[in-house]
């Protein structure tokens, strides 16, 4: 199979949701000895950019994002140990840190923004739900992070992104990283009050909001 034809079947398996078909092209491109940067970028990428306008037009629900999702996850286990051997994963995304904050046990949202933001190259450190806001900046600043993503589905529990917020400036941090929110209750609006450098309303949208600032 030569490339070009490889690359396309790498996009349709994604667009199809098809995580065995993803995952056996990723092993295929790594026993030829393709670029796994351009695969990345030029097979599977346009996948799941096709599969986030099929999203955003309609024409995709819930169910084909989160296959879609779980296909890309697939491949990209295939192909990170050899990115990371030869050190090609740096030029990847980035490092985010994601968890539903404190008092919140909320996390089908947060679970799909995760999963889209690794189909979508960034290195993801998911820490679940009722997240102490303290276990954020110890996680970031152990992994070397340059995002934290926060969600928090009740109103009751939205406060938390705003005291997220305020503990990042009283430890003289808030310049370091770049925070997120999403959930529910929040809106654009919430994110301009309380500091945080932006809002997403789905895991689409949150994919390209954390590009555009990584």
């Amino acid at each position: 199979m030569i490339k070009t034809e490889i690359l396309a079947k790498m996009s349709e398996a994604i667009v199809a949701g098809d995580r065995v078909a993803a995952r056996a092209l990723a092993e295929e491109a790594v026993r030829s000895g393709l670029d796994l940067l351009e695969v990345v970028e030029q097979g599977y990428v346009p996948g799941i950019q096709r599969v986030g306008e099929l999203w955003e037009q309609g024409d995709y629900f819930l169910p084909e994002l989160i296959t879609s999702a779980e296909a890309m996850k697939s491949a990209m286990a295939a192909l990170e140990p050899e990115l990371n051997r030869t050190h090609a994963g740096t030029r990847m995304g980035g490092k985010v840190v994601i968890g539903t904050v404190e008092g919140d046990i909320h996390d089908i949202g947060k679970n799909l923004v995760a999963s889209m933001l690794q189909a979508g190259g960034f290195e993801v450190f998911d820490l679940g739900a009722d997240v102490k806001l303290e276990r954020f900046i110890e996680k970031a600043e152990e992994v070397g992070a340059g995002m934290i993503c926060l969600s928090a589905l009740l109103t009751t529990t939205m406060m938390a992104q705003r005291r997220f917020i305020a503990l990042l400036r009283d430890k003289g941090l808030r310049g370091k990283y770049k925070v997120l929110v999403g959930g529910a209750p929040a809106s654009r609006t919430w994110a301009e009050e309380i500091g945080a450098d932006g809002y997403a309303e789905n895991a689409v949208a949150a994919v390209r909001l954390a590009k555009s600032l990584a």
